[in-house]
């Protein structure tokens, strides 16, 4: 009898311990792939950040090697010019002038690439004296609260002003006018000059030009808005509006 018993619990039992086995052995085998997947993450992760870091040090590199050049062109036209004509010396210490600013304004543009926040209303003051500077000293007189904003939409908006306040200087000799100002929805950012104006009916994102299509871009590469008012004649005037994501605001 007792044998019995015994061939019958050898019976139940034997497949039940196989099967603890079996399990065990798949955990081992689902712990050692897991551990694996983690090393292979692991490593991809300092091979991805190996990656960032040498791409902002070419980034820079590459920064460094522009602004160098511009000054390097800059001190050749400058020294071309002392053995020129005294009309060709003039000429040549034009664009020697407008190279070096040309390359301020550049670095001014890249300089906030890695903050997370810039106060705009002094950026932008800095930005605009820089470009009245290569623009043969244009009057651009800014009229801007302090306010920070995030850096990427400060970037953008950098060369949203740079473009429009070029393309200003072509048409109108007389003073820009760069506005920052607060909204209820957000921010206002205008460029106004006092040139000839548009032609009615215009249509920015019908404009063939390359910097209008630029300006259209960065605009919507910062999820705001590009408006042109009907205002009296002989004034251009463009708005740029877009959402208030900063931190905390001052007015001034």
């Amino acid at each position: 009898m007792s044998s019995s018993v015994y061939d019958t619990e050898s019976v139940f039992l034997l497949p039940r311990a196989m099967r603890s086995g079996r399990e065990n052995t798949q955990l081992v085998a689902l712990k050692t792939e897991l551990i694996a997947a983690r090393a292979r993450e692991e490593l991809l992760l300092r091979e991805m950040r190996a990656q960032a870091s040498r791409q902002e040090l070419l980034a820079r590199e590459f920064e460094h090697r522009l602004v160098n050049g511009l000054q390097l062109v800059a001190s050749l036209l400058s020294l071309q010019s002392r053995t020129a004509s005294p009309e060709a010396s003039a000429q040549l210490t034009v664009a020697a002038s407008r190279v070096a600013a040309l390359g301020r304004v550049h670095h001014r543009l890249h300089l906030l690439d890695h903050q997370e926040q810039v106060e705009f209303g002094q950026y932008l003051q800095h930005l605009c004296d820089d470009l009245s500077s290569l623009l043969d000293g244009q009057v651009i007189a800014v009229r801007s609260m302090a306010a920070k904003i995030p850096t990427a939409s400060a970037i953008p908006l950098g060369f949203i002003v740079n473009e429009l306040i070029t393309n200003s200087a072509k048409h109108s000799p007389g003073n820009i006018i760069v506005r920052f100002e607060k909204e209820a929805a957000g921010y206002s950012l205008s460029v106004l000059d006092d040139g000839p104006g548009l032609p009615a009916g215009f249509d920015p994102s019908k404009c063939k030009g390359l910097g209008m299509r630029i300006v259209l871009a960065l605009v919507k590469q910062i999820g705001g808005n590009l408006h042109i008012p009907s205002g009296e004649s002989g004034h251009t005037c463009f708005v740029v509006r877009f959402g208030s994501q900063e931190s905390g605001a001052a007015g001034g």
